[in-house]
C-alpha cells in the first residue's frame, strides 16, 4: 500500500485509488480482491460512478480557458477522436462500450470527457457512462477473481 494512503480509513483508500485518472477501478478492484476486502467493491463502483458529474461540469468550466495548442486540449482531442467513431455509429451504446473496455484511456474520466466533447445530453450521457462503468467493473472483478483463484490454486 502506498505510504500516503496509510492513515486513511480502508474504504477511503479504495475511493481515492478509484479516482486516480487512467487507473480508476482497474487498480482498485484487483487491489481489493488481492487483499481479500471484497466488501469494498460496492464503494469502488459508486466512487467510479461519482466521477461523471464533477468531471462534466469541470470541462464545461475550464475547457475554453486553456490554450488551443496546449497539452490539455491535445489530450481531450485524442479522447474525442478515440470515442467519436463508436458514438457516431452506436450512439448511447457506443459510449457505454467505450467506457466498458477496461483499458487505460477508456474509463469514466474519458467517457465523461467524450460525452461532453461530443455534445451528448448530460443525463443520457451519465446513464451511458454508468452502464460502461458497470460493465468495466464486472469485467475487472471477474478477471481479478479468476487470477486470484489461479494463484491460490498453484
Amino acid at each position: 500500500m502506498p505510504e500516503f494512503l496509510s492513515g486513511l480509513p480502508e474504504w477511503l483508500k479504495y475511493v481515492f485509488v478509484s479516482w486516480i485518472p487512467t487507473i480508476e477501478l482497474r487498480a482498485a478492484i484487483p487491489w481489493a480482491v488481492a487483499a481479500g476486502e471484497t466488501v469494498y467493491l460496492p464503494i469502488i463502483w459508486l466512487a467510479s460512478l461519482a466521477i461523471f458529474w464533477p468531471g462534466y461540469y469541470f470541462l464545461e468550466f475550464v475547457y475554453k480557458r486553456f490554450p488551443q495548442e496546449g497539452w490539455f486540449h491535445r489530450k481531450f482531442e485524442k479522447i474525442r477522436a478515440k470515442a467519436h467513431p463508436l458514438v457516431e455509429k452506436y450512439g448511447f451504446w457506443g459510449l457505454a462500450l467505450f467506457v466498458a473496455v477496461p483499458l487505460p484511456g477508456t474509463g469514466a474520466y474519458a467517457g465523461t470527457a467524450a460525452s461532453w466533447l461530443l455534445d451528448m445530453e448530460p443525463k443520457r450521457a451519465f446513464l451511458s457512462v454508468s452502464l460502461g462503468v458497470t460493465g468495466a467493473f464486472l469485467v475487472v472483478w471477474v478477471l481479478s477473481e479468476a487470477v486470484g483463484f489461479g494463484i491460490r490454486s498453484m
